[in-house]
């Protein structure tokens, strides 16, 4: 059975039920063409998880890198956890992702090959397990994004101009 979430208006099913969203990348699907999406599990240690918990992250610099079978996490800043002392992580260490190996097959190794980048779309919590939502997409060039935006602006209009007519 599929809800209406009252805000959006936006069909909200199972997969997000136990979802708890840490950080967005929001720049990402702006500046890149996301052709194809991935959930990866993230290894994380202990005081890592607790900045987590309280949102302390950044996606912003952050890209995915295949290295040797491995795909690794590169460039995503998660703050120190402040009571961990001396226990504490570095914020910018390179975390490893958790695919299966066909998986990174089929989906890492096709970014590697043709010259695509795998970007970090969004963090989040499912079933008290960390996911990073990765995504495969090409680099878009300043005219992209203008006609994105101009794109973007027509169908507003007429959606807009749609509901106003029904009135």
């Amino acid at each position: 059975m599929v809800k209406k979430n009252r805000k959006s208006g936006k069909a909200t099913g199972d997969e997000n039920k136990n979802e708890k969203r840490i950080a967005e990348n929001r720049k990402a699907r702006r500046n890149f063409e996301v052709m194809d999406t991935l959930e990866c599990g993230i290894a994380l240690v202990g005081s890592e998880v607790k900045s987590l918990r309280n949102g302390k992250v950044s996606l912003d610099e952050a890209y995915g890198r295949v290295r040797g079978n491995e795909v690794w996490l590169i460039g995503c800043d998660i703050a120190e956890y402040a009571q961990a002392n001396v226990m504490n992580h570095d914020p910018r260490r390179a975390r490893k992702l958790l695919l299966h190996r066909r998986e990174i097959r089929k989906f890492a190794a096709r970014a590697y090959e043709r010259g695509l980048t795998l970007v970090p779309l969004k963090m989040y919590f499912k079933g008290g397990r960390a996911k990073v939502l990765m995504g495969v997409g090409r680099g878009r060039k300043l005219y992209d994004k203008r006609e994105k935006l101009k794109k973007e602006t027509i169908n507003r209009d007429i959606a807009r101009a749609m509901r106003n007519r029904n009135r």
